[in-house]
């Protein structure tokens, strides 16, 4: 006696339907069974009769004749039994023509036994399937467990199989999806261009080796949802070597997508961190250098300036500065104001590199008192008034009698008008205009409401004062205007380079006119440059 057991099913477990039409072999047929230890749960002499045993009692395996009662036959009745209820069926007949056998065979048996039938090989086909039967079924538990989408095709991408993964993630059901193309079944995209992609598996049974999908590639579900997915498709070869078909595995890519522009992200930020901090070291290192470095140039060029000043007293009171013209001491007094002039500018030039650093570092000393702008701002314009007539330049002061006082720093707002008006006297051409225009405009400020409900502004009117200073016969490119308060900036193929100065005047009004909590622009048009100064009525805290 041959000595097989299936490691999973014994004899006494396994219970066996018998569907037989001849009532004869068929009691032969169980009691070969029962003496071999198997249980026979009932005998089912037509298709419709086996298909409702089945359904009901469960058998672990089913011994079909093929020729039954009614019109339905042995082999209709397996594919409806192992479409879906999957029970191992062996077939076991007396017919064993050609045609018979190739319509059995369609339907996957797990045996073929003839009539009639000898105990011996009955058990050893009925073992045999048992074992075949436990193997597949492991084997599907396995896909269908996967983690990652199966799809498995034959030479004509016709799909053959499909676990659950891949149901969810195509939106095609197994029933559903059962001997269509794959095409039609599993759509790719690319990500960015949104065009077709050819699927993997039609390259890997060209190129009959293993194919791996590109990046940002899109899966089109049934319902027409995009998924990103990656995956690879490997052919498939029976024992010759023959390729029988493909495998496809695949899987949502959407949470390693996520955790990948996660990471690049912390690290873009950890890189900007580092950069952020090694700039703010930059930038102490330059505040420090500046401040160090104007410190020590101011000592020597005051020095420099007061002995400019004892010096001329010395030859004065000499009388050396008197002689008549055309003397060498012309050139004396002539190099005397060259000096007193390129200290004053190296002097102003490393004053507002201190201003300047001293407002980045908020410690700018501010000393807040009312001014009467009516009367203080002709008064400030009284030199440059008189440097204009020289200039042949027109100057008018515009100054409204009625202006409320103005609360702020007296020394800044001094530099701000004391350099613009510089500015202008200086560039003006002859017989052009320079004008100065004061003013108080009201203007609305949406204010957040913190006690009412989010996204509810309040409408709130603010007096500003509004400095205009223009001049005419020039013009400043548009592109130039939002550079020209840069320090050190001087406009491409202007003059200014004969005119002197520090390059630092316009920047340093910039900074101080929004210490003061106001704003500046400048616009050009029609041959006129205007500066627009705007400062509250008093700084708040």
């Amino acid at each position: 006696m041959i000595g097989i057991r299936s490691n999973i099913h014994t004899k006494e477990t396994v219970r066996i339907l018998v569907v037989e039409d001849e009532y004869i072999l068929a009691i032969n047929l169980q009691e070969s069974l029962e003496s071999l230890g198997y249980v026979v749960l009932d005998i089912a002499d037509s298709a419709e009769e086996a298909i409702a045993k089945a359904t009901e009692l469960r058998p672990n395996l089913i011994l079909m004749d093929i020729r039954l009662r009614g019109e339905t036959d042995g082999i209709q009745a397996a594919e409806e039994i192992w479409h879906h209820l999957q029970i191992p069926i062996i077939y076991v007949t007396g017919h064993s023509d050609k045609s018979t056998v190739e319509r059995a065979t369609l339907t996957t048996p797990f045996g073929y036994i003839l009539k009639p039938i000898k105990e011996q090989e009955l058990y050893v086909a009925i073992q045999t399937a048992l074992n075949r039967y436990d193997r597949e079924q492991f084997l599907s538990s396995v896909l269908r467990g996967m983690g990652d989408g199966v799809i498995v095709v034959d030479p004509e991408l016709h799909i053959k199989y499909i676990n659950q993964v891949a149901e969810a993630l195509t939106g095609w059901r197994w029933n559903e999806a059962k001997d269509k193309m794959l095409t039609e079944v599993m759509k790719l995209i690319d990500e960015q261009t949104q065009f077709p992609v050819e699927n993997p598996i039609i390259t890997t049974l060209h190129q009959e080796t293993t194919i791996y999908l590109g990046n940002r590639v899109l899966l089109v579900a049934k319902d027409g949802t995009t998924i990103p997915i990656a995956d690879s498709a490997t052919p498939l070869r029976n024992n010759s070597g023959v390729i029988t078909g493909a495998v496809l595995v695949f899987r949502d890519d959407t949470q390693r997508r996520l955790t990948e522009e996660r990471n690049l992200a912390a690290e873009r930020a950890q890189q900007l961190e580092i950069q952020v901090a090694e700039l703010q070291r930059v930038n102490q290192l330059k505040e420090d250098f500046l401040a160090t470095t104007s410190h020590e140039m101011r000592t020597p060029l005051s020095n420099i300036k007061m002995a400019i000043s004892v010096l001329e007293n010395i030859l004065d009171r000499q009388g050396i500065l008197n002689l008549k013209a055309l003397s060498p001491s012309e050139s004396v007094a002539r190099y005397l104001t060259i000096l007193r002039d390129q200290c004053e500018q190296e002097l102003d030039l490393v004053d507002n590199l201190l201003h300047m650093r001293m407002i980045d570092a908020d410690v700018y000393p501010l000393e807040l008192t009312s001014i009467e702008l009516q009367s203080w701002l002709p008064h400030v314009a009284e030199y440059f008034q008189e440097r204009a007539q020289a200039r042949q330049q027109t100057f008018q002061v515009s100054v409204s009698p009625n202006l409320p006082p103005l609360v702020s720093d007296l020394a800044s707002l001094t530099e701000i008008v004391s350099e613009l008006l510089n500015n202008a006297c200086k560039y003006t051409p002859p017989d052009e205009h320079i004008t100065v225009d004061v003013r108080v405009i009201d203007t609305t400020k949406s204010l957040i409401n913190e006690d009412a409900e989010s996204g509810v502004l309040d409408n709130l009117q603010v007096s500003y004062f509004q400095i205009t200073i223009s001049n005419s016969g020039l013009i400043i490119p548009k592109k130039e205007q939002s550079r020209i308060f840069e320090p050190f900036y001087r406009i491409p193929q202007s003059d200014r380079w004969q005119h002197g100065g520090t390059g630092l005047g316009l920047a340093l009004v910039k900074k101080l006119v929004e210490y003061l909590q106001g704003t500046i622009e400048v616009t050009s048009s029609q041959g006129w440059i205007r500066f627009t100064v705007q400062l509250p009525l008093s700084l708040s805290e």
